[in-house]
């Protein structure tokens, strides 16, 4: 167990570790980037320093799954960002490229492509 204090530095160094990273673009065709499909990264609520961070792809299937101590470690444990965990299920659901996308917490109630991915997950969910 860590104390606040230094959970407080480990972030801070994580954050400006990550500040300049990019958004990762798997485009093995050389496809124009705004065709791609968007894999979407979010935090999916939890408890403090217990948080469930989520990938889901456009078409509401999830393709990746973190447990994290706060949200600003999420986008590089998703994989979102350069740098980060490459998560497997990516590229098994988009081998013909995808971008991926970080969702902030802040911005999910009025992502139209996230809430949309949504929809469709629960629908799939329904039907099995």
């Amino acid at each position: 167990m860590t104390t606040e204090a230094a959970a407080r530095h480990y972030l801070a160094a994580h954050l400006h570790q990550f500040e300049y990273a990019k958004n990762v673009i798997f485009n093995p065709h050389d496809k124009p980037v705004d065709e791609l499909p968007v894999i979407m990264g979010f935090n999916n609520g939890g408890s403090p320093r217990f948080l469930s961070a989520v990938a889901i792809t456009e078409d509401g299937v999830c393709v990746g799954g973190h447990c994290c101590s706060d949200e600003g470690y999420m986008p590089h444990d998703l994989g979102i960002t350069e740098g980060g965990f490459e998560k497997a299920g990516c590229k098994e659901h988009y081998p013909d490229g995808y971008r991926m996308e970080w969702v902030p917490t802040d911005d999910i109630k009025d992502h139209v492509k996230l809430n949309k991915a949504f929809e469709l997950n629960s629908a799939a969910g329904e039907k099995s």
